[in-house]
This record gives structure tokens, C-alpha cells and sequence, in this order.
């Protein structure tokens, strides 16, 4: 029980830190990138109006990895580029990545990329 209370005090101040961070730098949106048990989030946050610019979670019904692991690294490439079109055609191109107090390695860096490909620079 200890552990777990110690990993998300941990997983709290990383969280806390990158948010810290990105806000002392609010003039580009963040491109916030999180995980639950069952799906990949990215959403495209202004923080100067408080609202949501765009959005893209891999349960969408016309999500193209149709019968695989909705979570894995090949549905977090899709979601990057998802969410670089949708961005893109409401006119962002500088976003921040915000990674939810994740370490930067597998399916988040497999997004990040993604999203580089897809026109977002960041």
C-alpha cells in the first residue's frame, strides 16, 4: 500500500511540475496527452480563454484501428494525427505537449511524433 501512495505522490509532483512549466510559457495551447485503462485522450487546450480548441479520443466510432488494443502504440499514432488535423484546420500550428505527469517513452513519444508529422510544431 505504501508504494502505490509513493507513485502517486510521485506521478503528482511530475504532473504539477510540467504544468508549472508550460504555464510560465501560456502563449502557445497545450496539447494535453493522457491514458486510462481503456483509451488514449489528446485535447488541445487554450488556457488564456479556458476552453477545450479541440479534441480526439481513440473511442471514437470513426477511429481508424478498427478491432486492435484501442491503447496500444499503433492507436496513439493514429490519435496524433488525428488530433494534428483538427487542430490544424482551427488554425493551431505551436502547441506545447503537456504529458500529464507520463514519461516521455512509448505510446507518448509514438503520439508526440505522430503529431510532429501531422504539421504540429511543439
Amino acid at each position: 500500500m505504501i508504494n502505490k501512495q509513493k507513485k502517486k505522490v510521485s506521478t503528482n509532483r511530475r504532473k504539477e511540475r510540467i504544468r508549472y512549466k508550460l504555464q510560465a510559457n501560456s502563449d502557445r495551447p497545450r496539447l494535453v496527452f493522457n491514458r486510462t485503462n481503456r483509451f488514449l485522450i489528446a485535447q488541445v487546450i487554450d488556457d488564456a480563454k479556458g476552453a477545450t480548441v479541440a479534441f480526439a479520443i481513440s473511442s471514437e466510432k470513426d477511429f481508424p484501428e478498427k478491432g486492435t488494443n484501442r491503447k496500444s502504440k499503433a492507436s496513439a499514432v493514429q490519435l496524433g494525427k488525428i488530433i494534428a488535423q483538427r487542430a490544424i484546420a482551427k488554425g493551431i500550428k505551436e502547441v506545447m505537449l503537456d504529458r500529464s505527469g507520463l514519461l516521455y517513452h512509448g505510446r507518448v513519444a509514438a503520439f508526440a511524433d505522430s503529431a510532429r508529422e501531422g504539421g504540429l510544431q511543439f
